[in-house]
């Protein structure tokens, strides 16, 4: 449950400039306009459905141009960061983070190379200066300009880094552990009582950051995913008992593979980390698999990488770089467990294996993407010349809010069983909203 207090954001001290945009205070007259101090967006507006009854009302800062800014533009030197792995979009926030900066008058903006390595000078990895001649085109293109890289930098290496490049704001482009780092961050810069704003950008295509409707790279991923699924599905129809097996990111959230699901229509069986469910047995995925078998002689299947971890004997080997546990192959589990099953019921089926993430995550955004990436970065760029810090820019019901990064790496955003979405996929596909396990 988030308090009201959970959703204050720090600040680095009184805004006393006066911001160079020509933004409006007058609504109106037919420009654009400065947003209030006192602008807040709800976070709950489902009302009547007895989970929020007993809430607290709570509302989240919105995002937006300040009229007075705590930075005089022309002192700003600013730094941007992407880590983790690939996603559609990471170049748009780059390019749309140069231009609104160059548009308050920021002359000097470093890109840090290679992810939070970048920010250790021990990694010998200089930061490059960017221009908006230097980003002009990189949103046609897949990855980052930057280069990323795994794993989190001690946090007092990285601020005296800052300290020593006269780095007065840093944009933190990532994912959960992204955002715990920018956190860090901050902290430290706190504790040292320095005004240097770290400032947050939501990237994941697993769609899991709390508090937060859509990260960008999400939309691109099931585009992606349907493609490939639209081919599985051909595959598996073009066969004789033709079977398509989908494997798709989602660690701990099935988004990508409830979202592909739906948009598809294509798709018999989703199975995801939040929906438990058992492959042997009566009301197992492998009998009621057989049971579409022989009415139809076909079927897809999707899997999110994170579903049925416990089904799979042995151990997973630690945890990797980010510090995530790492998983067990979910993918080649559930389509080896199909070949074993319908081999020995004696019924031939010709099973196709697809594992399409390293391909989904590469590729340029898509216009819904492209268009988050603009706003989200923006965003941020006002949130940090205002001065605010330990944040990151979310959307949340079409509006852009801020978030203290406590509260958005404070746990992941899960599908609900008894939402929408997943009754969704239950029309669309024929399976049980809830397996028998």
């Amino acid at each position: 449950m988030i308090k009201p207090e959970d959703t204050r954001i720090e600040e680095l001290g009184s805004p006393k400039h006066v911001s160079p945009l020509e933004l409006s205070t007058v609504y109106g007259d037919s420009i654009g306009n400065f947003t209030p101090l006192e602008a807040r967006i709800r976070y709950d507006i489902d009302l009547g459905t007895g989970a929020a009854e007993d809430c607290e009302e709570v509302f989240f800062e919105k995002a937006g141009a300040r009229e007075k800014i705590f930075y005089n533009p022309a002192d700003v030197s600013a730094g941007i960061v992407t880590c983790g792995g690939l996603c559609p979009g990471l170049n748009n926030v780059i390019r749309s983070l140069v231009n609104q900066l160059a548009a308050y008058g920021v002359k000097r903006i470093l890109g840090i190379r290679d992810g939070y390595k970048g920010l250790n000078p021990a990694m010998n990895r200089p930061p490059i200066e960017l221009t908006r001649d230097m980003v002009d085109h990189i949103h046609f293109a897949g990855g980052t300009m930057l280069g990323s890289s795994r794993g989190p930098q001690d946090a007092a290496v990285i601020v005296d880094f800052l300290v020593e490049n006269g780095i007065d704001m840093i944009f933190c482009i990532g994912g959960d552990g992204t955002q715990r780092g920018c956190h860090n961050i901050a902290a430290e810069c706190s504790r040292r009582g320095l005004p240097i704003a770290a400032v947050g950008i939501p990237k994941t295509i697993d769609n899991d950051i709390f508090c937060i409707a859509r990260s960008f790279g999400y939309a691109t991923a099931l585009e992606e995913v349907r493609r490939v699924l639209d081919c599985a599905h051909t595959e598996a129809k073009c066969a004789v008992n033709g079977i398509g097996v989908v494997k798709v990111m989602g660690r701990e959230s099935g988004h990508i593979a409830a979202g592909a699901t739906v948009a598809s229509q294509e798709v018999n069986f989703a199975l995801i980390p939040e929906v438990p469910f058992k492959m042997e047995g009566s009301g197992g995925v492998l009998e009621l698999l057989r049971k579409r078998m022989e009415k139809r002689n076909h079927a897809v299947v999707i899997v999110a990488e994170g579903a049925g971890q416990d089904l799979m004997e042995g151990h997973s080997d630690g945890v990797d770089s980010s510090g995530n546990k790492r998983l067990k192959d979910i993918g080649v589990f559930v389509t080896d467990s199909i070949k074993d099953f319908f081999g020995r019921e004696e019924i031939e089926v010709n099973v196709k294996y697809f594992d399409p993430s390293y391909i989904i995550r590469s590729v340029p955004a898509n216009c819904t993407d492209a268009l988050l990436c603009d706003s989200l970065a923006r965003n941020a760029v006002h949130a940090a010349m205002a001065g605010k810090t330990d944040c990151l820019v979310g959307m949340l019901h079409d509006q852009y809010i801020h978030v203290p990064l406590p509260l958005a790496t404070r746990e992941r955003k899960l599908i609900d069983p008894e939402d929408d979405l997943w009754v969704r996929v239950h029309e669309s596909t024929g399976q049980p909203l809830k397996f028998q396990v």
